[in-house]
């Protein structure tokens, strides 16, 4: 049996992010360093291995809103994948297809949601 890999995920997170995710070899040391990691359902470099497998469920990911761009998992990387910029990417594209994580319309109390899903979720308005 031969595994086909969608690399159109990878392709366009690269387009956005200027990050090579082929170049992570899963030794989880971002997901290690992670200090939101506890709240996350996915691990960041599981992640990383959605897109390098092409799984498209990777823009459905809690973990993507709550990332908190700290940078930790960049300083950590031995492969210097800077998983800031693919979470990014990620939150990016999931916009750019119009599903919306958070609808803005909806909230009634700002302090249910991560202020980094609020900023991503107001960025569809601005531009």
């Amino acid at each position: 049996m031969r595994l086909i890999i969608n690399d159109e995920l990878a392709k366009e997170v690269y387009r956005i992010s200027g990050q090579n995710v082929y170049s992570c070899y899963q030794c989880g040391k971002c997901s290690g360093g992670c200090p939101v990691i506890s709240e996350m359902d996915y691990l960041p470099n599981q992640i990383i291995h959605m897109i390098q497998i092409g799984d498209e469920t990777a823009l459905s990911v809690n973990a993507i809103w709550l990332c908190a761009s700290c940078f930790t998992c960049t300083i950590r990387c031995p492969r210097g994948v800077d998983l800031a910029k693919v979470m990014e990417a990620l939150r990016l594209l999931k916009l750019r297809k119009g599903i919306n994580r958070v609808n803005l319309r909806e909230i009634k109390d700002l302090r249910e949601y991560p202020q980094i899903a609020l900023v991503a979720a107001s960025r569809k308005y601005t531009g």
